[in-house]
């Protein structure tokens, strides 16, 4: 009997979690990370908690509207997030705005994903869960996004390249910096950065087309993305 029911429960996540992106063997093929616009923020009380579902493409407006809509409730206990990331530098940001509250707690649920600048909103919070089934997927920071600048810089020169790379090289590191230091005010290992987020490719090659990672269970508490709940 227990073993039909752990088989039941297992059928039951595969369905909801659905098939794998064969790129990135870790993560879902088709990732519930929201809608593709600047994220929302709507209230809901679930089970009697007051949960903040925060779901969408993070924005440079979001802190602000981050920080209006948890003063608005003050019975607020939990931020639910989905989202396939956005403006890093907000992100961090509003990680910070969420640690302001203390004992606040931040969500990924069953069948959502956060993505990229999603994980700093994530880690700000107090308390974090990542619920079966739910994805913290991660990939290497690029500032390369803009090919078509590549492509011209190229054409112009070599002078033109070099201080483009140059510019990349410096905007790469002030940014691997700040991501540094928000993990050390948030509690998490930087080894996070170290053996899992640095080590992705930012561009998919021909022998190796993964670019994103999901952590496992075991990998969020190792790297203290979930910190071990404790007895109060």
């Amino acid at each position: 009997m227990r073993l039909a029911r752990t088989a039941t429960a297992i059928t039951a996540l595969a369905l909801l979690v659905g098939a794998t992106d064969p790129s990135n063997p870790t993560c879902p093929a088709e990732p519930d990370w929201g809608p593709a616009k600047a994220m929302s923020l709507t209230t809901r009380t679930v089970d009697g908690t007051h949960v903040l579902v925060a779901e969408g493409i993070i924005d440079a407006t979001l802190p602000e509207r981050l920080k209006a809509a948890i003063d608005k409730d003050d019975k607020l206990a939990e931020v639910w997030m989905r989202s396939r990331g956005g403006d890093a530098r907000a992100g961090n940001e509003a990680g910070k705005i969420i640690r302001s509250f203390p004992g606040m707690v931040t969500r990924i649920p069953a069948g959502w994903t956060c993505f990229s600048a999603c994980n700093f909103l994530f880690m700000g919070g107090d308390r974090r869960f990542v619920d079966d089934g739910g994805f913290f997927m991660v990939h290497m920071f690029t500032h390369t996004g803009d090919r078509e600048a590549i492509y011209l810089a190229a054409e112009e020169g070599t002078a033109e390249t070099v201080r483009l790379i140059a510019d990349i090289e410096q905007q790469s590191a002030l940014l691997a910096s700040e991501d540094n230091d928000f993990l050390i005010r948030m509690g998490v290992s930087r080894k996070l950065l170290t053996d899992i987020m640095y080590r992705q490719q930012a561009v998919k090659t021909a022998d190796n087309p993964s670019t994103r990672y999901c952590l496992s269970q075991e990998e969020v508490r190792r790297y203290n993305v979930v910190p071990e709940e404790r007895a109060g």
